[in-house]
């Protein structure tokens, strides 16, 4: 009985606690503070992909496919590329290491018309043909930033030889500057030979524009005005950095090319005016810069940066791996064997220096030495 009355004593009692458990309390809770809301793991930036240049740099042959300029000059590709036999009758391809000798079928026709043209019509003896584009187009390593779709060529001022080079001549044989002075051709150099040559190129009607140094041009328009000829041949050679030991021509798009793009038309002045005077006053200035004393922690000079395969006509990635190529990607650090292969001399030599005495006449300080930027800026 005692048994009986002890449990109903404890089960009414523990009801009683477990009935005030469940009753909300009447007093406002405290709020607890909210639960930490983790982070994300920030991403591991995958590798970053190379330079276009680095890519159309390595491909050893054209794409197989139709012969097209993709792009613009210094924006582009080139499907379908052709070689030019690095001899001919009236030209040799110079820098045969650096596999440049490649363009359109258009080009090709024209430069094999041009350098017979030039031998039976002006006694010019042969071209010495320089780099052209890469066997797909596209940005180079090392020289210029245009050449990318096929439609341009570098023409050395010096005569071809009487014989065949050897590929060891072909890489060390030096083009000669056309200058005395940063500002001055050598007429000892720079003859009536040169002119007839540059004007033969700039009458077909499919050369869009000539870049030449400022100090041809000038000498050029001199030469023109002298003989009292037509000279509105003129408007289509343009100044440019660089140019003293060579002349590079381009070609228009062909016509119906679709993807082609053409730079804006030339306008009817002969460029022997006003734009002459305004070059000159900026490779004065660059030549004087050159002369001055090097400024102790200057920072070097840095071009642009290198194009990317997004910055490229989309096509250009089809163009790129046409054929089934795989482009090697290099390892951090490495130095790409196209670039080993591009590092070979420069065709000529660098641009003169003012010497003390034009330095003193110019500004009346004394030369000392700063690098001038780098050749063929965008165009």
């Amino acid at each position: 009985m005692r048994r009986l009355i002890l449990s109903l004593t404890l089960l009414v009692f523990c009801g009683a606690v477990a009935a005030e458990q469940v009753v909300p309390s009447k007093t406002a809770a405290t709020p607890l503070p909210p639960r930490p809301t983790a982070k994300p793991a920030p991403k591991k930036a995958g590798p970053k992909p190379p330079p276009a240049r680095e890519l159309f740099g390595a491909v050893p042959g054209p794409a197989p496919l139709a012969s097209r300029s993709i792009g613009s000059y210094a924006k582009g590709c080139l499907a379908g590329g052709v070689a030019l036999p690095i001899n001919g009758p009236d030209w040799q391809v110079m820098r045969l290491s650096r596999n440049r000798n490649w363009g359109t079928p258009q080009l090709l026709d024209f430069l094999e018309r041009f350098a017979s043209d030039a031998r039976a019509l002006d006694g010019w003896p042969g071209l010495l043909v320089g780099d052209m584009s890469q066997p797909r187009g596209g940005p180079m390593l090392t020289g210029h930033t245009s050449h990318q779709v096929g439609l341009d060529v570098d023409i050395w001022l010096t005569p071809m030889p009487d014989r065949v080079l050897t590929p060891q001549e072909r890489e060390d044989m030096s083009a000669v500057s056309m200058l005395k002075d940063p500002l001055t051709v050598d007429p000892n150099v720079f003859t009536l030979m040169q002119v007839k040559l540059i004007r033969r190129a700039a009458s077909y009607p499919q050369v869009a524009r000539i870049f030449v140094h400022p100090a041809i041009k000038k000498a050029l328009c001199e030469q023109a005005l002298q003989a009292g000829k037509d000279i509105s041949w003129l408007g289509k050679v343009r100044p440019w950095w660089n140019h003293h030991y060579h002349f590079h021509v381009r070609l228009a798009c062909p016509p119906g090319m679709a993807g082609c793009e053409n730079q804006k038309e030339v306008s009817g002045d002969n460029g022997c005016g006003q734009e002459l005077t305004t070059w000159y006053a900026m490779i004065k200035k660059a030549a004087i810069e050159m002369a001055k004393p090097t400024v102790p922690g200057a920072k070097p000079w840095v071009g642009r940066p290198p194009l990317t395969m997004a910055q490229l006509p989309r096509e250009c990635g089809t163009v790129l791996t046409s054929g089934g190529f795989e482009p090697p990607i290099p390892k951090e650090g490495d130095v790409p064997a196209a670039l080993k292969a591009a590092a070979t001399k420069d065709a000529g030599p660098p641009i003169p220096t003012l010497t003390a005495a034009q330095l003193q006449a110019l500004t009346g300080s004394t030369p000392g030495g700063m690098p001038l930027p780098d050749r063929n800026p965008m165009r």
